[in-house]
C-alpha cells in the first residue's frame, strides 16, 4: 500500500510517499511544493497543480494530512487553512479518503513523545525510512505524517482488508 503524507503550508507544502509492505515501511519519494509570491489565488492554484502532479506520478492508495493549529495571527491562520484545503482537496479528487492527525499525535507515533522538535522528527524519520534523506523539514514532517497514517492503518485492520480485496 502506498501512503502519501502532506504537511500543509501556503509558502511550502511538504509531501512524502512511503510504501507499506506487511509491516515494513519503505521510502519512495519526498519533496516540497512551493507557491512563491503573488496573489493568493495564484499561489493556491500553483500548490494544487504541483500536488496533483505528485499524485499522478506516485499514485498513492491513501493519504493523510497534518491538522493545523490556530495561532495568534488570524490572517496567517486563515491562509494556512486555505492551503490545507488544497491538501485535502487533491486526494479527494483522486477518490481517496484523507486521514487527519494532530501534530502531537504524529510526533508521539514517530518519535515517542508528543512534543518532539523538528530535529528529533527528522532523525526518527531517517531511522524508520533508511535512505529517505528528506529534502526539507517540510518533507520530513510529511514523511512523519505518512508513517503515522501507516501505523494507524495497520492497527485498525484497514490494511489487511485492503490487501484482501
Amino acid at each position: 500500500m502506498r501512503v502519501l503524507g502532506i504537511d500543509p503550508g501556503l509558502r511550502n507544502l511538504g509531501w512524502g510517499v512511503i510504501e507499506l509492505q506487511r509491516s515494513k515501511l519503505m521510502h519512495i519519494a519526498n519533496g516540497r511544493c512551493s507557491s512563491g509570491q503573488g496573489k493568493l489565488s495564484s499561489r493556491l492554484l500553483s500548490l494544487h497543480q504541483q500536488l496533483t502532479h505528485v499524485f499522478e506520478t506516485f499514485r498513492p492508495h491513501t493519504a493523510a494530512v497534518e491538522q493545523t493549529f490556530v495561532n495568534k495571527d488570524a490572517k496567517a491562520t486563515l491562509k494556512l487553512g486555505q492551503a490545507r484545503g488544497i491538501a485535502v482537496l487533491v486526494p479527494a479528487q483522486f477518490g481517496l479518503s484523507v486521514g487527519e492527525y494532530a501534530p502531537n499525535a504524529i510526533k508521539k507515533t514517530v518519535v515517542g513523545i508528543g512534543h518532539a522538535d523538528k530535529v528529533q522528527i527528522e532523525h526518527m524519520v531517517r531511522m524508520q525510512l533508511p535512505g529517505s534523506n528528506p529534502k526539507s523539514s517540510d518533507s520530513a514532517d510529511a514523511l512523519a505524517v505518512a508513517i503515522c497514517h501507516a501505523f494507524h492503518l495497520q492497527s485498525s485492520g484497514v490494511l489487511a482488508e485492503a490487501l484482501h480485496s
